[in-house]
């Protein structure tokens, strides 16, 4: 691992200032579109008000291949479309009252999430399986502490086993295909 590597966006990008921008912009959009599409893949648990998403896959995926800045940026935006009313919060939530709910903490901490990504991606991290389910767990961990902490506003000392426990195993698979999928590409890319 180096201290600072290319991620999986700036392999493409182009070199003069205004096709950069361009470049940058649109991938900043299509990572908030993944997002708000993963969105739509939602399972309700019947005893806690936190489904199960295709949100934190997504929300880690677009952080490793986007790089911390541009992941961010793709999570703020897709936050801004949801504020400005587009549905695209998980349940076609729109609003700023769907942040203010209980599974508002979550979606902020999907910022963090992406920039952890991000930044470890940036150093190499994504380049083998371990280090990339050290980068997801560490960013997976940054999504549960923003939201349960929130959740705990409504469920008081439940929060942790309406909006942590239960989705530990699906993170373990999510993790497990990032730790596949990321330094396979990476393969493919060196051939």
């Amino acid at each position: 691992m180096t201290s600072t590597c290319i991620t999986y966006a700036d392999i493409l990008k182009p070199s003069g200032r205004i096709s950069s921008i361009v470049y940058d912009s649109m991938l900043i959009l299509a990572g908030s579109i993944l997002i708000a599409l993963s969105a739509k893949i939602a399972f309700p648990i019947p005893f806690s008000p936190v489904p199960v998403t295709g949100q934190t896959f997504a929300v880690l995926l677009t952080g490793a291949l986007l790089g911390s800045r541009r992941g961010v940026l793709a999570v703020l935006a897709y936050m801004a479309e949801g504020i400005s009313g587009m549905p695209v919060f998980t349940g076609a939530g729109a609003g700023f009252a769907y942040l203010m709910g209980p599974t508002g903490g979550y979606v902020a901490g999907f910022a963090a999430a992406a920039g952890i990504t991000g930044l470890l991606a940036e150093k190499g991290w994504d380049r083998n399986i371990f280090t990339t389910a050290l980068a997801m767990a560490a960013a997976s961990a940054a999504i549960y502490l923003f939201g349960v902490m929130w959740l705990s506003i409504y469920a008081g000392s439940k929060a942790i086993s309406l909006g942590l426990i239960p989705f530990i195993p699906g993170d373990i698979i999510k993790i497990a295909l990032a730790a596949i999928i990321l330094p396979a590409g990476w393969k493919l890319i060196r051939r």
